[in-house]
């Protein structure tokens, strides 16, 4: 089945008087781009989030944003960086005498500028590890749906456009079978016209015929045409990434397509190239949001 690259999912998690929101929100990109932003408490667990969401997740720009909130007392101690608060005294202490103003310090305010104090989890880290990567599998497995269900819908509408395609291709088959014996009459009627004469040269009618038969067959490009349609179909019942391997096939459609209406000098298999190649625009605009 095919996934869309377009989806969201949220999840909401509380174990233990902690909490853990995570959202993730995916567009169409080339590759696998996966940006994170979450809590500096809990930073160190980056990189665990990122391998949990590449091992499921092949293609598209991923952004997820994470919120922690721990109510738990349990493992918890408060500590001081002396050697900020000092740095912070020193500096206001400097800024007061150059500005003439008083210097009474108070530490109240001291505590309340950055990174002065630090509340510490002292909590294993593998439980707090274990309980977000839980709330962020949840919240992938919602967008995996949504890009499951898009990408359905999405393989319905293309899978009828080959049908389409296939179409038109018999169609044109069946057209070129009767180009030479149209020429062939055409060519006689304009011999005759140009020569006054009802006598023909058989032989290098023949010639001409063979010249023109190579030059106009279009069956090479029919059968590749065919052959990338299976190709195409085969793609859209497997469940890995295969955006970019569609893409690839598309192109190859399209240059067969333009290589049979620059051959057949026809207007009815014109109208059916023409009918192909809006068919293949509109899937080729359709599977850039394909995983």
């Amino acid at each position: 089945m095919i996934k869309s690259m377009t989806g969201f999912g949220k999840s909401n998690i509380q174990e233990n008087l902690r909490e853990y929101q995570v959202e993730i929100k995916s567009v169409n990109h080339k590759y696998c781009d996966v940006n994170i932003r979450m809590p500096r408490n809990i930073s160190y667990l980056e990189n665990e989030v990122r391998k949990a969401i590449v091992t499921k997740v092949s293609r598209g720009k991923i952004d997820v944003f994470i919120t922690f909130d721990n109510y738990s007392e349990e493992g918890k101690s408060i500590k001081i960086n002396k050697e900020i608060a000092k740095v912070y005294i020193d500096n206001l202490k400097e800024l007061a005498n150059e500005e003439n103003i008083g210097d009474n310090i108070e530490v109240t305010d001291i505590m309340k500028l950055p990174d002065v104090l630090i509340i510490k989890n002292n909590e294993e880290e593998e439980i707090i590890k274990s309980e977000l990567i839980k709330a962020v599998e949840d919240a992938l497995n919602k967008l995996i749906s949504m890009r499951e269900i898009e990408g359905k819908k999405m393989a319905q509408d293309i899978s009828a456009r080959i049908d389409i395609i296939e179409n038109k291709v018999k169609e044109i088959s069946k057209l070129s079978t009767g180009l030479i014996e149209e020429y062939v009459v055409k060519l006689e009627e304009r011999i005759k016209e140009l020569l006054k004469t009802e006598e023909i040269d058989k032989s290098r009618l023949a010639q001409e015929v063979v010249i023109y038969a190579d030059k106009c067959s279009v069956q090479e490009e029919i059968t590749r045409l065919n052959s990338h349609i299976s190709q195409f179909r085969e793609l859209l019942n497997r469940d890995t990434a295969i955006g970019k391997k569609i893409d690839f096939i598309i192109q190859e459609m399209n240059r067969e397509t333009n290589t049979i209406g620059s051959k057949a000098n026809n207007l009815e298999i014109t109208n059916r190239v023409i009918d192909i190649k809006t068919e293949l625009e509109d899937i080729r605009e359709q599977i850039q949001n394909i995983e």
